[in-house]
């Protein structure tokens, strides 16, 4: 068995600058990704637009062309599926990672297809697998959403959305626009300041003028098959009819492979350990890149404040 030097788990922006770093050091590399290239992108909605210009989002030197000031993900899938195109990456697609052990100086990595070898290991697995779940009565019928694409099926219907954030306000604006009835449920008492600046001014015109109605101070406690169950701010409880439930609660970090794979996890925010200045955790020679180094805390690290991992993790590698 070929014995790599790195094996790289995630094709996402931060995998692939990875790979691509590894490659211009000659090193043996292969990126392991469950989904297709830049899998989580591919499962955004199908028109969001990134926060971040494009200057911000590119890897490796290479520019990223967009006629619009704020790229969205068909930009984004274009420009990172066309870079592993165009270095000819070596990414083995539709393959889980199942587990990381290590035999000495040696990792062995499972997968659902084949078991490699490698010096080195990078996990580059972002966030957007495990959706963050309320834990409330109803959360698993088949009306409730934890992944919103488009707003064309809620025309007509009657929505609950959850939570503030970005994600939130996107499906309670296109829905409204599409015909849905949009009832917002937020826990804060305001829409969240990490809100998109040309959104959040519209969201909030229209819960001042009454086209979305918003509950602050707020918590869905109960989802039934006709109507959904709240608690208001005065802990009142209301009952209102209900088609559709979109729980933009969050996602997560897959913490059991993080932990099964020998990395400690502190605070109440799971925060990984990891050296700043090399990436590498308390297993030697594994590392961490992008968006999973933050643990519960996903508003840590973008794709523009965490190119630079890739960098940092080969020059340690090249180190040894």
């Amino acid at each position: 068995m070929e014995v790599l030097d790195i094996l790289i788990v995630g094709a996402g922006p931060i995998g692939l600058n990875c790979a691509l770093e590894a490659k211009k050091n000659n090193l043996t590399y292969v990126i392991v990704e469950k989904g297709t290239i830049v899998n989580s992108l591919y499962n955004y909605p199908l028109y969001m637009r990134f926060f971040s210009t494009a200057e911000k989002l590119e890897i490796d030197d290479t520019p990223f062309i967009s006629t619009a000031p704020k790229p969205g993900r068909q930009d984004a899938l274009e420009y990172y599926q066309g870079i592993a195109r165009q270095k000819d990456l070596n990414i083995h697609l539709y393959e889980k990672v199942l587990k990381i052990s290590k035999n000495n100086d040696l990792f062995e990595i499972e997968t659902t297809k084949s078991t490699y070898q490698a010096r080195n290991v990078i996990i580059s697995t972002g966030f957007y697998d495990i959706p963050n779940t309320m834990n409330i009565p109803g959360e698993d019928l088949p009306k409730v959403k934890h992944y919103y694409t488009e707003p064309y099926p809620y025309t007509r219907q009657k929505i609950v959305v959850v939570g503030s954030s970005n994600s939130a306000v996107d499906a309670a604006l296109e829905t409204y626009r599409k015909g849905a009835q949009v009832t917002m449920i937020i826990r804060h008492s305001e829409i969240s300041k990490n809100v998109k600046y040309w959104v959040k001014p519209d969201i909030e015109n229209r819960i001042a003028e009454g086209s979305i109605t918003a509950y602050f101070n707020s918590e869905l406690i109960e989802i039934k098959e006709h109507t959904a169950v709240f608690r208001d701010e005065h802990h009142q409880i209301h009952e209102i009819e209900n088609d559709f439930v979109l729980a933009m609660t969050g996602y997560l970090p897959d913490f059991d492979f993080l932990r099964n794979s020998g990395i400690d996890l502190q605070g109440d925010c799971l925060n990984p350990v990891y050296d700043s200045e090399t990436m590498e955790t308390n297993v030697k020679n594994l590392y961490l890149a992008g968006v999973v180094c933050g643990g519960k805390d996903t508003h840590l690290w973008f794709i523009e404040n965490s190119r630079m991992h890739a960098e940092l993790i080969v020059k340690n590698i090249l180190l040894h």
